[in-house]
């Protein structure tokens, strides 16, 4: 066998060489294992000594690529230029042009439908930047908020059960704290808000409200987790029948419904709730002078 030159200079009997890579080949080693436990640091006669032999299955690349470089080409096939391409698929110019290279090249696009892309491309990038800019405005604002205490929960609970919360009519007379959201956040907080002012565990009850066409059962355990209890506490579903010709925006995997909660024996509650919201709006009647 013809061995590669200067192999049995530098690196000794090649024979003997290819024999221990082969060994370790099998044993599943990849080629930078092999070249450290061989010493051998030259990439053509390493390739030499394991040549015949399969990489082991974990040495190979990742797929994940293979299915864009197969759309690449597809696309490439139908007179796709590189920036359509990367505009479809997200992938790096270097990239395409790696993965269609064999390919006939397109025919020169027209000048309005390359204004058109390099519109589209301008558009995505600032819409790049307006998210990159309204998350910096809302991490700065969540900072001003700083600790809350326990009057900010006070407050900011009084406000949140006003707004969102059952409030009690003349014509039907309904005190008791009964509160309705599809935001986790703010039924936690409601929550919160409850144990400051002593409210029992024992005293608080859940039920889901939920269209009918929804995952009733994900949504539940999900409702449970959020608030922190068993669903022995909750109460039967309440379903909601849908109307074929209602266009709805909530539905997907993110639908849950919503929570009720409800404080038994509540009637006090609600009415020092009221007071609270009066004694708010009143305490702040002056600045609207």
């Amino acid at each position: 066998m013809a061995h590669p030159a200067g192999t049995n200079g530098r690196y000794g009997d090649f024979e003997g060489l290819r024999e221990r890579a082969i060994a370790l080949r099998r044993e599943g080693r990849s080629l930078r294992q092999i070249r450290d436990e061989l010493k051998v640091f030259n990439n053509d006669i390493l390739n030499q000594l394991v040549k015949g032999e399969p990489p082991p299955e974990w040495t190979k690349r990742p797929n994940a690529k293979d299915d864009l470089r197969e759309k690449a080409r597809e696309l490439r096939l139908q007179g796709r230029t590189y920036d359509q391409i990367q505009v479809a698929l997200g992938c790096s110019k270097s990239s395409i042009s790696l993965w269609v290279r064999d390919l006939p090249k397109p025919e020169r696009r027209d000048p309005a439908e390359q204004a058109k892309l390099a519109a589209q491309k301008r558009w995505e990038h600032e819409l790049a930047v307006r998210e990159e800019r309204r998350q910096c405005t809302k991490a700065s604002a969540a900072r001003e908020i700083g600790h809350a205490s326990d009057r900010d929960l006070f407050i900011a609970g009084v406000a949140l059960y006003w707004s969102e919360g059952t409030k009690d009519k003349p014509h039907a007379r309904r005190e008791r704290v009964v509160f309705v959201n599809s935001d986790a956040t703010m039924i936690r907080l409601f929550l919160a808000w409850l144990e400051l002012l002593g409210v029992e565990r024992e005293r608080i009850c859940y039920r889901v409200m939920i269209h009918e066409s929804a995952d009733v059962t994900a949504a539940e355990h999900y409702w449970a987790d959020v608030v922190r209890s068993d669903l022995s506490s909750f109460g039967k579903t309440t379903l909601k029948h849908h109307n074929p010709k209602t266009v709805r925006k909530n539905t997907g995997d993110g639908y849950r419904g919503c929570l009720v909660v409800t404080v038994r024996q509540s009637a006090e509650l609600y009415q020092r709730i009221e007071g609270w919201w009066s004694g708010i709006v009143a305490g702040t009647a002056a600045r609207l002078r």
